[in-house]
């Protein structure tokens, strides 16, 4: 049997190869997973949908009652004018990101990315026979319009940006983003904005490069928010030809995300945002909690503004991170994420507290 070059060409993510040793007992801090559970109102949704025998196919673009939930979450908490009409649900952000980049690419078409950066980004890119362009991040890892137009080709057709940052933790400004924005409408290419971590800011404001452009394709999910991540759920926002292109992908490749799915997605869009807050200002303190561990054991980082991750520098990343999961602290090697992290482990700190200690008493000797 023989496969497809572009396919072979890619590499098993290096966030799962983290957990290869991990022996039992290993405290997991390398998923980019919220441990709390889905939130009640949200799951008793999803039975309803079964009991209710809400088990077919639906719209490809997704139900209607979900898109207009989306439509007026967009308006109220980004400012952002989409209809529902405009609003496509998906298998994820994942699916998403695929729909995005494999719309704009063809062979040999590059897409922009900052290193370091999410391990899908280059890997979708490859798939869509892409190149993955890496841009270099400023000292604060932030993504700079400067830096972007020093790649940017006739090739271009994209750049990928991701704020709150996964790996880093960075948080864009907001002129930082009008900057790229207006930057990818004046080459006339697309500006992916991967917002899934847009809820978990604890410095620092979020903002949808799509207030300052048409080009941008607008990504996120329910995931990170909810605690949903194995329920599947994203959803993008993008303009007329965008939205239509990427609907023509959809329909052969996934049809249309789950329905049950969907009415969970509704109770959570559309229900009490208590559960969030909560997950936030937890988040906060495991944070501070790991990074002031960190950081007196000489670990070189900054405190991050967003997401769940810490990025210390801790010298030969590869290294480290191997001995730490031989000490039984699963981290993810800097590596992962692109060539100019390999100082660097990821740590994420959506596990408990107690975990995160526990964590930091096995670490004390190897950093």
């Amino acid at each position: 049997m023989k496969f497809a070059s572009h396919v072979e060409e890619i590499d098993i993510s290096g966030i799962r190869k983290s957990f290869e040793g991990a022996g039992p007992g290993a405290i997991n801090l390398g998923l980019g997973q919220p441990d709390f559970d889905t939130p009640d109102h949200i799951k008793q949704a999803a039975i309803e949908a079964i009991e209710e025998g809400f088990t077919g196919y639906t719209m490809n673009l997704g139900i209607p009652e979900l898109r207009a939930a989306l439509s007026e979450k967009l308006r109220l908490e980004n400012g952002l004018d989409y209809a529902p009409a405009e609003i496509m649900v998906t298998s994820g952000a994942s699916e998403a990101l695929f729909l995005a980049i494999a719309s704009v690419v063809e062979e040999g078409d590059e897409v922009l990315m900052g290193d370091p950066g999410f391990v899908s980004y280059a890997a979708l890119t490859r798939v869509s026979q892409g190149r993955p362009v890496s841009v270099p991040m400023d000292e604060r890892f932030h993504l700079t319009a400067e830096a972007v137009a020093e790649r940017v080709t006739p090739r271009t057709r994209a750049l990928i940006v991701n704020s709150p940052n996964n790996p880093t933790g960075s948080v864009q400004t907001r002129e930082e983003l009008r900057a790229l924005a207006e930057l990818a409408e004046d080459h006339g290419f697309a500006l992916i904005s991967d917002e899934v971590y847009e809820q978990f800011i604890y410095e620092g404001e979020h903002a949808s490069p799509a207030l300052y452009s048409e080009n941008v394709i607008t990504i996120n999910a329910v995931s990170k928010t909810y605690a949903m991540t194995g329920w599947r759920l994203g959803y993008l926002a993008a303009r007329g030809e965008a939205l239509e292109n990427m609907l023509k992908v959809h329909q052969y490749v996934q049809a249309c995300a789950s329905s049950i799915s969907q009415r969970a997605a509704l109770a959570a869009v559309s229900g009490p945002q208590d559960c969030v807050r909560m997950m936030r200002e937890e988040f906060r303190r495991r944070r501070d909690v790991l990074v002031e561990g960190l950081r007196r054991m000489g670990a070189e980082m900054d405190v991050p503004a967003g997401a769940f991750y810490a990025f210390p520098k801790v010298g030969d990343g590869d290294a480290v991170s191997a001995r730490l999961i031989k000490a039984g602290v699963v981290a993810v090697p800097g590596s992962a994420f692109g060539s100019a992290a390999r100082d660097h482990i990821r740590i994420s700190y959506a596990a408990s507290m107690a975990d995160i200690r526990t964590a930091l008493e096995r670490m004390r000797e190897i950093l």
